[in-house]
């Protein structure tokens, strides 16, 4: 999954990071990677903080939703600080970079996720990288509840769908 998120953040980087001259040109993969860690990093913090549920709107109310969500706000500060300590920029500049290539880059992993015709990403896959790749089994367990009561985000997850 990693690997295809960074390739969807390298079809859409052109003038966030690979066109702008406040990042080096032999640092944009750099910079594409750490765009890559902060999506799966903030996506993990949320679930690791019991924010499950802004995790689920995230994928449940469709690309157009997601950059508006408060897990793609966070996603974004954390990018930008990153960009920040990183690469020396200013919080103006780092922000632009965030504001205008994470809310695209999640709007389309959304997407991506939500469509059953492409399977470069799939919801169990994401959910089981989430919580350290254990699976559907190990994210109901990890995160409070069982195959028998349905507890936990599948519980919750599964009424996404219905």
């Amino acid at each position: 999954m990693l690997e295809n998120l960074q390739n969807l953040i390298r079809e859409h980087a052109g003038d966030a990071i690979i066109n702008n001259p406040a990042i080096p040109n032999e640092r944009n993969e750099e910079a594409v990677a750490d765009a890559s860690s902060s999506i799966i990093s903030g996506l993990k913090t949320a679930v690791a903080n019991g924010n499950t549920e802004e995790v689920q709107s995230l994928f449940k109310n469709g690309p157009a939703a997601a950059s508006a969500s408060p897990v793609a706000q966070n996603i974004q500060t954390g990018f930008a600080q990153n960009l920040m300590q990183k690469f020396g920029l200013d919080s103006g500049k780092a922000g632009g970079i965030a504001a205008s290539l994470i809310p695209i880059v999640l709007q389309k992993f959304v997407h991506k996720t939500n469509d059953p015709n492409d399977k470069s990403f799939d919801l169990s896959s994401v959910l089981g990288s989430l919580t350290g790749g254990g699976g559907l089994g190990s994210i109901m367990n990890g995160l409070g509840g069982g195959e028998k009561d349905g507890g936990g985000i599948m519980g919750k997850i599964g009424g996404m769908f219905k």
